[in-house]
């Protein structure tokens, strides 16, 4: 578009133009990932984390809790965020970190969006099929938009450094996937591979001599994620690890990390975005910037048909397959590939409005009644049921929480409790320590040992049946619960109400839930 004649390109008024445009496109964008992840707090995750950054800057919250005293492992997390919960309620700093999180996502999103089609509020539409096809077509439950925690602001700096990769500035990308790794350095080192990937099939690539400054300041910018990372295993026996790699991929995080364990019809859906978007592809505009996206998005589909064939195989070795299988082989797959769909449809419905009116407007309209739908099925859902998601096991929860905050008022800030084996939000409602939660592995090899040992000991029902579990800790009786909470050094205990044990009952009266406290 030309000027007027009596304009000039550094008029105040011309260059605020693009800017204003920019800031309503984010704010747009924005808006979308708010109708989408506006669940009430805390969301799946959120307990985990930021009761993990709670105690890192109050040790004295929750001290004696066995999750909470194993190694950190999102230290740059707990610095960036944790300080909040010094002065603020944990549902008031999961929304602040939600709140920061969503906008940093959009600004990168609108600047990688942009990198790739230059046209006017273009962002806002391919952010929305992003959004919706990374929440409904995933493969191994890998979420970009959700609940704060340390991997959404690790995806801002994959964003942005995806956007400099696009335009071919190596150098810039490199720090950018660097910072990903200081906040997660799972997500930044898949990020790093898959660029290398990019860099040995590029034609115009750029020398290692021209990259060296570069790769030396990334490297120093992961090292807080990577440092504790190392340090998870650092000195531990190698039986110990084999066994915490096996608990780890086999036992608690099939659902992300063992392919076999794959929801069939997940691993169908996510084929099929595959194949869509190798139908996509030859449609995409010629560009250098666009042949680096789809080698990018190439590595990730590479890393999860590798993942696949170790998952496939992992009978063959399981202890190297659990030790090869547990660093999520298959989430960037499940970002990237919606993440070039969304970019590469929206590139090629913009070329349609020079060419194709009809088909573009078309296009527009289904786009926008999908992604209408499927947000709109989402807040339904919402309105549906009002529970926060990490209290969707909880089927009691205004006696849930009428508890915890009984247990907050009138018991020791250093009591230790036995839980049930479903909930999440003990530490989130009754700011006490627990003997362990299931939801809350630890990342350390002998923590993640440990863990299962106590998980074993308290919710098993026979030590020949691993899948078997106890739906109510009463079912252990009260001498068996006695003698659990001497040896982790429990205080209380929390059941449910039936049957009733011989021990002594506090708290509220409830149908649902009981409070014992263990004699010493």
């Amino acid at each position: 578009m030309s000027l007027p004649a009596n304009a000039s390109a550094t008029d105040p008024a011309n260059r605020r133009s693009p800017q204003l445009q920019a800031a309503v496109e984010i704010v747009l964008i924005f808006l979308i990932f708010f109708i989408h992840a506006a669940w009430p707090a805390p969301e799946v995750n959120e307990p985990h984390y930021l009761g993990k950054a709670m105690h890192y800057w109050n040790p004295q919250w929750c001290a004696n809790d066995f999750f909470f005293q194993t190694s950190d492992a999102h230290q740059v997390f707990y610095w960036t965020v944790g300080w909040l919960t010094r002065w603020l309620p944990l549902s008031q700093v999961a929304w602040c970190g939600r709140l920061a999180t969503w906008a940093l996502l959009a600004w990168a999103w609108r600047r990688l969006s942009f990198a790739l089609v230059p046209a006017p509020f273009y962002a806002v539409l391919s952010a929305a099929l992003f959004l919706v096809l990374n929440d409904r077509m995933h493969m191994a439950g890998e979420w970009v938009i959700g609940g704060v925690e340390a991997k959404g602001f690790a995806y801002v700096f994959v964003l942005l450094g995806l956007e400099r990769l696009v335009r071919a500035r190596w150098n810039t990308a490199i720090l950018a996937f660097g910072a990903a790794s200081a906040l997660h350095v799972v997500i930044g080192a898949w990020a790093v591979l898959a660029t290398a990937i990019v860099w040995i099939a590029s034609r115009d690539r750029p020398t290692l001599t021209a990259l060296a400054p570069a790769l030396a300041l990334g490297l120093v910018l992961a090292l807080p994620g990577l440092l504790p990372a190392l340090w998870l295993t650092w000195g531990v026996p190698g039986d110990t690890v084999r066994e915490a790699n096996r608990i780890y991929v086999y036992e608690r995080l099939y659902h992300h990390l063992l392919p076999t364990r794959f929801h069939p019809w997940f691993v169908a859906r996510h084929v099929l975005l595959i194949l869509a978007l190798g139908l996509l592809v030859p449609a995409a505009p010629a560009s250098a910037s666009f042949r680096r996206l789809r080698a990018f998005v190439a590595a990730a589909v590479l890393f999860a048909v590798i993942g696949m064939g170790i998952g496939l195989a992992a009978p063959l070795a399981l202890d190297f397959a659990a030790s090869v299988l547990r660093y999520y082989w298959f989430r960037m797959s499940d970002v990237m590939v919606p993440l070039a769909v969304a970019l590469i449809a929206t590139a090629v419905v913009r070329n349609w409005q020079f060419s194709w009116g009809k088909m573009h407007a078309a296009a527009l309209v289904g786009a926008m009644l999908a992604v209408s739908l499927c947000l709109g099925h989402t807040v339904w859902r919402r309105a549906e049921d009002g529970r926060p998601p990490a209290d969707s096991n909880i089927a009691n929860l205004p006696a849930w929480r009428e508890l915890c905050e009984w247990i907050a008022e009138h018991t020791p800030a250093d009591a230790v409790f036995l839980t049930p084996r479903l909930d999440q939000t003990f530490h989130w409602y009754a700011g006490r320590a627990e003997v362990v939660s299931r939801k809350d592995i630890p990342q350390d090899a002998r923590g993640i040992v440990e863990w299962w040992r106590r998980n074993r000991a308290l919710y098993a029902t026979s030590s020949a049946d691993e899948g078997s579990w106890r739906d109510s800790l009463a079912e252990l009786g009260s001498q068996r619960l006695i003698e659990l909470g001497r040896e982790f050094g429990a205080d209380y205990v929390v059941t449910s109400a039936y049957p009733p044990l011989n021990l002594e009952r506090q708290g509220p009266p409830s149908a649902s839930f009981a409070l014992y406290h263990l004699p010493k």
